[in-house]
């Protein structure tokens, strides 16, 4: 008897009122246009991440073994597993001996031990910023402080960074968790963040953290990454000037939840989030002359497309580009993959990063 196998349900398109039923139920006042945020979607990290998976499965060939979703975004990961990358929860669901690709959010020394244990060949896909705030544990673990990581409980970033030393650190999941956390010694203290917070929360945080212990340490240079802290700040940007905001971004990206709530809190009348033009409600455009657009940084610029073609349809065509900050920063793939790619003669690429690559 042969096995069941599980079919995803494919999308089907929203049956739509038109654009005339649509302005009957709440006509615009002025003229209707889009601004849309710059910068927006990949990062480096992210762009280095999802090409790691690609070239691994150009070169060592399919099953790729990916733990975790390399990035978070849905459309990312149903594109690689359609080309034969496999995603898992945890290394023991990975046969012995196969090549196994850590996430972009980074993973804790266990997770690496188990790896070997199995035998995995690994590729190292975490984002060199995150690599840089685990370093940072690990030092201060070594000098004896205990550390303050601001960030959210069961994220990835969030484990694999409590992993480097998990009886020295505390995870403050909040603001409101910065008045009630118990410490050792308050002079002696130092905090941390996950990458992908909002900038205000996690400034909010340390305020208050430091209100209780003056003599909290700083780290050496900002954990937020500049791709989040960027995004965020064209946000603000847009939002005081928008009737709705719509992120593109899945549920599951710290960021793309983010950028919503920051789109909120800076004025904008309504934002939402969806994963794709065919989450939009275009109940959402009733008496809305400006909407703003923007998108997480694990979504890719083809999702954002397809946004910006609805919002056409329904008389959003004039674009205005806010742009913010410019990105160019290039991340080298992973060593084990680019020892790889050497040694079967492939230069292509060996980078990722904003602008590295075509929109897709």
């Amino acid at each position: 008897m042969s096995t069941p196998v599980a079919l995803a349900m494919p999308s089907v398109p929203r049956l739509r009122r038109t654009p005339e039923e649509v302005a009957a139920a709440a006509p615009v006042d002025g003229p209707k246009k889009v601004l849309l945020a710059s910068p927006r979607g990949y990062c480096a990290g992210v762009d280095r991440a999802v090409i790691a998976v690609e070239k691994a499965l150009e070169h060592y060939g399919a099953p790729v073994y990916v733990r975790k979703q390399i990035v978070h975004n849905k459309h990312v990961v149903e594109t690689l597993e359609a080309q034969g990358a496999v995603f898992v929860e945890e290394v023991d669901e990975v046969p012995e001996g196969s090549l196994l690709v850590f996430s972009a959010h980074g993973v804790s020394p266990a997770v690496v031990q188990s790896a070997a244990e199995k035998n995995l060949e690994t590729i190292d896909a975490t984002c060199p910023l995150v690599t840089k705030v685990h370093r940072e544990a690990v030092r201060f673990a070594k000098r004896g402080q205990q550390i303050l990581l601001i960030g959210h409980v069961g994220h990835e970033e969030v484990e694999g960074t409590y992993g480097e030393a998990p009886d020295q650190t505390i995870i403050v999941n909040s603001p409101e968790d910065a008045d009630t956390i118990e410490v050792d010694d308050p002079d002696n203290l130092v905090w941390l963040s996950q990458t992908t917070l909002s900038v205000d929360e996690a400034l909010e945080t340390v305020t208050r953290l430091r209100k209780r212990f003056p003599n909290l340490q700083d780290p050496p240079s900002d954990d937020i990454c500049y791709a989040t802290s960027n995004r965020q700040g064209a946000i603000k940007e847009i939002a005081p000037r928008a009737d709705l905001v719509i992120v593109v971004g899945s549920s599951n990206s710290s960021n793309s939840v983010r950028l919503k709530e920051v789109a909120a809190e800076y004025g904008a009348d309504r934002a939402e989030r969806v994963d794709n033009a065919n989450q939009v409600d275009e109940a959402w455009f009733e008496g809305v002359a400006t909407v703003g657009v923007t998108s997480g940084a694990s979504v890719p610029e083809v999702l954002v497309r397809d946004v910006l073609a609805l919002l056409a349809d329904y008389g959003y065509g004039e674009i205005e580009e806010v742009v913010t900050a410019a990105e160019d920063i290039l991340f080298s793939l992973p060593k084990e993959l680019r020892a790889r790619l050497t040694a079967d003669g492939d230069a292509d690429r060996n980078l990722g990063g904003r602008g590295a690559r075509p929109n897709r």
